[in-house]
Formats: structure tokens, C-alpha cells, sequence
């Protein structure tokens, strides 16, 4: 049942130092950030979500952004004390921080990891530098190599973040990068084609004509040239993006594709508590005057119907290559096994060698993962 796992706890920090191209979160840049304010109300915030979830016990944290990394380690170190005072810690626990790559921040590795982080999720996002200047980043790849250097120093668990499929990237050019990033050790990565998203200064160049995104057969080219090598480096694919070696994977966000309470803080933040769907005010200072105001940064408490929390927990679990168990879907949410997906459908793309069935266990295959958002489309009924 949801209720015996362990709760996650998102903690988001919004101001990044700049806005990347390719970027819809949540990220926003100022010239100065009060430290001191920033620290008393996201512990305002957490002390509020922990009175609404008492009893239960922490399996992660993470903080997220914008650029966690360039909070103050005091502060980090703080909010991680007042969450093992608010929740029982469990064994283990994991603690991540996004980090980007460049020197001011590196130099803060080795005091977060003292304030309690564990595993750092290290944003070198390119390892060419031509790419890193498109992608708007402000290291480059010498200097992602040091900060790399220190994460794997200041703490055991490291990941880093790549985005392939850029305009005129050939295959040749994916291998090599891709070979590169593999042959630094760490434990996860994470894999992201280039996407276009709304409202990003690189949907404004597509639609001006200033930038042509790669042709979709390259990428799904692409996409399984990357399946195959991290395959054979002992990194495959445990969902659609992320990769890791056998027990490294990233227990957090395990918690979101199994569909575990989650307690989000910060501005924008979401999370899942119980059968209620939170989410924060998003604007920074909206965020700080609700807190202000009302002691937490809430700006809306949801409930979501049974079918809804079916179908969330289809649509999430079902990007895992373990897939999703439908007798737990049913039993956590209330709704038929026989309600949950069309067995016509799932038979049919089954046979197609898209989906795979075993008792009540129905998961994507590799093969499937290409054409996933259709085939959610066609099979998840709730």
C-alpha cells in the first residue's frame, strides 16, 4: 500500500545565476537572494508539511531547482536537520543535490556533503564546448571536468546529466560523447533528448527559423545507439532517460514512478499527500508572501478522484522498464484490474513485441520505450 513507503521530500530552490535556453522550470534570476530569509521560510514551509504527514518515515531528499548548489551550505545543512527532527530517517536515506558545474559552486561541494548530502546530480549537460555556448551554459567542458572531479571527491553516489539530439549532431559525434561520459565512473546518468518546450527562447528560434530541432528518425537513432552503450557499460536504461548501474538507481525519483507520497516545498513545488495533490505558489515572492500570510506556501490542496490516481500511476510507472503491478494499482487506488487498461489493446501491442505481460506485472519493452506516449494513449483506459 502507498502508505508503507517511505515518503520522498522535494525541496526546491528557484534563482539560477541564468536562464538556459532549453529551460521551463521553475528558475529565476535575481540580482541579490536574501540567504537568511530564504532559510527561515523554507524551514517554515517544511514545519508546516510535516505536521500534515507525522509518523511517516523519510526515504530521500532532494533538492532541486534552478541551482540548489548555489544555496548556503548552512542552509542545506539546516534543512536537513529539521527534516530527521520532523520524520524518522530511513537506513540510508538518500540525499541529493542538482549541482552545476562551474568553479564557485564546485568549491561548495565538500561543505554540503558535510551538511548531510550524499549523492550529487552534476548538470555538465555537454562535453563540447561549441555545445555547452548553444545550450547557453556558463562552463565549460575543462571546467565540468573539475567540478566532476570534486562531486566524485566530496561524495560516493554521483550522476550527471547529458542533452543529445541537438541540432546537426550526428551519430559519430553522440558515440563519442556519449563513450566519454561513460568512461568517468559514475554510477547514474541521466539522458535527455533536446525538446522544445513552451515559452523557452529556443521555441522563439523555431518558430522563427532560426533553429531546425533534429529530424525525429535521427533521434530515435540516437536513442537506441544510447540504450545499446550504456547497456553494454553495465548503465541500462531502468526508465525512458536514466540509466544506472544495478542498486545505484535514483531512489527519489523511484519514489515518483512508483507513485509515492511525495512532500514538495519551495516555490512551485508539487507534491502527493495521500489522495490530495499539493502545489506552492510559484512566483518567489508570491511564495514568500503566502508564508507571510499563512505559515507555508500553499497555494492548493487537490483531491484527486480514484481514476485519477490510477492513471497517474500508470502513466508514471509504465516509464520504468519493471513496468507497474496492476493488482497493487487497484488495490492502492480502488479501482478494477479490469478497469485499469484495455486488454485488447495491450494484447495487440504485446504481440507487436511492445509491451510485455506477466501475471499482473505489464511493462514497456526497449523496444516500446520509442513509441511510449502512444502507446499510453492506447492502453491506460482509466
Amino acid at each position: 500500500m502507498a502508505a508503507a513507503l517511505p515518503l520522498a521530500l522535494y525541496i526546491h530552490w528557484p534563482f539560477c545565476v541564468s536562464k538556459c535556453p532549453y529551460c521551463d522550470f521553475n528558475s529565476h534570476v535575481r540580482e541579490q537572494v536574501d540567504q537568511a530569509r530564504w532559510r527561515a521560510a523554507l524551514l517554515a514551509d517544511l514545519r508546516h508539511e510535516a505536521s500534515l504527514t507525522a509518523g511517516r518515515t523519510l526515504g530521500s531528499i532532494f533538492f532541486g531547482g534552478g541551482t540548489p548548489s548555489l544555496m548556503q551550505p548552512a542552509t542545506v545543512a539546516a534543512l536537513i536537520e529539521a527534516a530527521s527532527r520532523h520524520w524518522a530517517l530511513a537506513d540510508g536515506i538518500e540525499i541529493t543535490m542538482e549541482a552545476n558545474p562551474n568553479s564557485a559552486e564546485a568549491a561548495r561541494f565538500a561543505d554540503v556533503a558535510a551538511a548531510g548530502v550524499n549523492r550529487l546530480s552534476l548538470g555538465l549537460q555537454a562535453l563540447d564546448d561549441e555545445a555547452l555556448r548553444f545550450l547557453g551554459r556558463a562552463h565549460d567542458v575543462r571546467e565540468g571536468r573539475t567540478a566532476l572531479d570534486a562531486a566524485q571527491r566530496a561524495v560516493d553516489r554521483v550522476s550527471i546529466d547529458l542533452i543529445y539530439a541537438r541540432p546537426d549532431q550526428g551519430a559519430a559525434d553522440w558515440a563519442a560523447e556519449l563513450a566519454q561520459a561513460l568512461s568517468f565512473g559514475t554510477e547514474h546518468l541521466s539522458l535527455y533528448q533536446l525538446t522544445i518546450e513552451p515559452g523557452t527562447r529556443f521555441e522563439t528560434d523555431v518558430r522563427r527559423g532560426a533553429m531546425t530541432p533534429a529530424d525525429p528518425d535521427h533521434a530515435a537513432s540516437l536513442y537506441e545507439l544510447t540504450q545499446a552503450m550504456t547497456e553494454a557499460a553495465g548503465r541500462p536504461a531502468y526508465e525512458v532517460s536514466n540509466h544506472a548501474a544495478p542498486g545505484a538507481e535514483s531512489r527519489h525519483n523511484l519514489a515518483y514512478w512508483r507513485y509515492a507520497d511525495y512532500a514538495g516545498i519551495g516555490p512551485g513545488a508539487h507534491g502527493r499527500r495521500g489522495a490530495l495533490a499539493t502545489t506552492r505558489h510559484k512566483k518567489p515572492e508570491n511564495w514568500l508572501a503566502a508564508l507571510d500570510r499563512n505559515g507555508h506556501g500553499l497555494q492548493e490542496e487537490r483531491p484527486l478522484p480514484p481514476q485519477e490516481r490510477a492513471g497517474e500511476a500508470l502513466m508514471m510507472g509504465l516509464r520504468l522498464a519493471e513496468g507497474v503491478d496492476l493488482t497493487d494499482i487497484a488495490e492502492r487506488t480502488g479501482i478494477a484490474q479490469d478497469a485499469l487498461v484495455d486488454r485488447m489493446a495491450v494484447d495487440r501491442l504485446a504481440a507487436h513485441g511492445l509491451l510485455a505481460r506477466e501475471g499482473q506485472r505489464l511493462a514497456v519493452t526497449p523496444q516500446g520505450m520509442l513509441l511510449l506516449d502512444g502507446i499510453l494513449g492506447e492502453i491506460v483506459a482509466v
